[in-house]
């Protein structure tokens, strides 16, 4: 029997491999790596940061390559200097549209551009080692990529549609893992989490700083900004984190395996302990357990000499999405305890709440089925502890999946990651991405 099972296992894998080939060569025709890897550069070389808004040269980059294609495009903008870019490919209505997404700016709201800091110039889109690097190379300019050529491909090879194809190159937006050099898993975004912001403040009695005083308001809010720091909110799983941690734990070694086994167990005693270990070595997987709470700002006083009577910190929540918005503020007000530290929302861009995505549709099936073929690998359904503009899609009722290029998974860590000082993307897998996206909206809109 173990003879048979790894024969059967060595068939799937070359069958995997055949299968990969023969959809690189079928696509050979409609492009090359050469001309995908040409107009990836030429995107990542345009400073298209946000602020100062410089997304116009990248649409207009795509909207002349589509054009030239014979592809209908086009523009709209709020702000007339920040177009959003939308192609279409006209099916036979038979079923619902297909939407592809990619941001075409890169954030420096959040993520500084230290030119100083790079090691290769940020907008230089050089290829060294394997990698292209540059600001975007991941985040978003790889699905923007992708996007275009999967267009070009269906367009050039007319291929049947029984859905319309459109693609939406945004403006203002802002995978799979390798480890060892193969792909482990592939992760694909069902779920995410929603962004809040709470603010503590802190009452007191001022007065002369030589005079301590116990009703000190930056000492109160140090006291509540510790209780959140030590506080772990309620663990909670869902359908997507349900289906992500029994998958890893099929794929994984035997400690890792028992750890995502004891997630998803019941097992309150067993399920703190792994809590406790992830807290500490797995933040990222921690956080999916629950909605999470994360001090990020402190301003209190005003003269070395002077005790403020009120002092301020900021929260950044990451709230689950069945996450009672008033509740849980209830919540935070009763893990602080003190009367005098008062606990309010605070403004933010918050996305609005979704059903939540189907693990059971045709779209999924298909994710799945081009995960196999392109990298013969298990397809792990994941929530996203950030946000993405997908909550907006979410919200009016669309199914939405978010998928990206292989990273090696030390990449982040050492500061190759999205945002990081040295963005870089594997150059083979920016192919094999380009392939895996054209080979799922193929086999989803293709005429049947």
């Amino acid at each position: 029997m173990r003879f048979k099972a790894s024969l059967v296992l060595v068939v799937a894998l070359a069958a995997a491999a055949s299968a990969q080939t023969a959809a690189k060569s079928a696509m050979a025709s409609a492009f090359t790596d050469d001309e995908i890897l040409r107009h990836f550069q030429a995107i990542v070389k345009m400073d298209s940061t946000d602020p100062p808004e410089h997304e116009a040269d990248v649409v207009a980059y795509v909207k002349g390559v589509l054009e030239a294609e014979g592809i209908e495009v086009r523009t709209f903008a709020l702000e007339p200097h920040r177009p959003n870019l939308v192609a279409r490919l006209a099916g036979s209505g038979r079923k619902r549209p297909l939407l592809m997404m990619g941001h075409a700016d890169t954030d420096t709201v959040n993520v500084n551009v230290d030119a100083t800091k790079w090691t290769l110039p940020p907008f230089s889109a050089a290829r060294e080692g394997g990698y292209v690097y540059g600001r975007g190379a991941i985040d978003d300019k790889d699905n923007v990529t992708a996007g275009l050529m999967t267009m070009v491909a269906l367009k050039r090879q007319k291929t049947p549609l029984d859905r319309d194809v459109i693609f939406l190159a945004e403006a203002g937006e802002e995978g799979g893992t390798r480890v060892g050099g193969a792909v482990k898993f592939s992760s694909v975004q069902t779920l995410e989490k929603i962004p809040r912001a709470i603010q503590l403040t802190a009452h007191g009695v001022s007065g002369h700083a030589s005079v301590p005083l116990r009703s000190n308001a930056n000492v109160r809010l140090a006291n509540a900004v510790a209780k959140i720091g030590a506080w772990k909110p309620e663990i909670r799983l869902n359908d997507t984190t349900r289906a992500c941690f029994t998958r890893l734990a099929a794929v994984s070694g035997p400690e890792e395996a028992a750890r995502y086994k004891t997630l998803i167990s019941g097992d309150k005693t067993a399920i703190d302990a792994d809590d406790e270990w992830l807290l500490t070595n797995e933040p990222c997987t921690a956080s999916m357990l629950r909605t999470s709470v994360s001090p990020t700002m402190l301003n209190g006083g005003y003269r070395v000499n002077v005790i403020p009577s009120e002092a301020k910190a900021t929260l950044d929540v990451r709230a689950l999405p069945d996450e009672d918005p008033e509740k849980f503020l209830d919540i935070v007000r009763k893990a602080i305890g003190d009367a005098n530290v008062d606990v309010a929302y605070a403004s933010r861009d918050v996305r609005p709440s979704f059903a939540p995505t189907r693990l059971d549709s045709e779209a999924i099936l298909a994710i799945e089925a081009a995960v196999k073929r392109h990298y013969n690998a298990t397809m792990i359904p994941m929530m996203s502890t950030g946000a993405t503009d997908m909550a907006y899609l979410r919200a009016r009722g669309m199914q939405c999946y978010g998928i990206g290029p292989a990273i090696d998974a030390e990449d982040g860590p050492k500061g190759f990651g999205a945002h990081s000082d040295q963005e870089r993307i594997i150059e083979s897998e920016l192919y094999r991405f380009v392939r895996f996206q054209h080979g799922i909206v193929e086999s989803l809109a293709r005429a049947k």
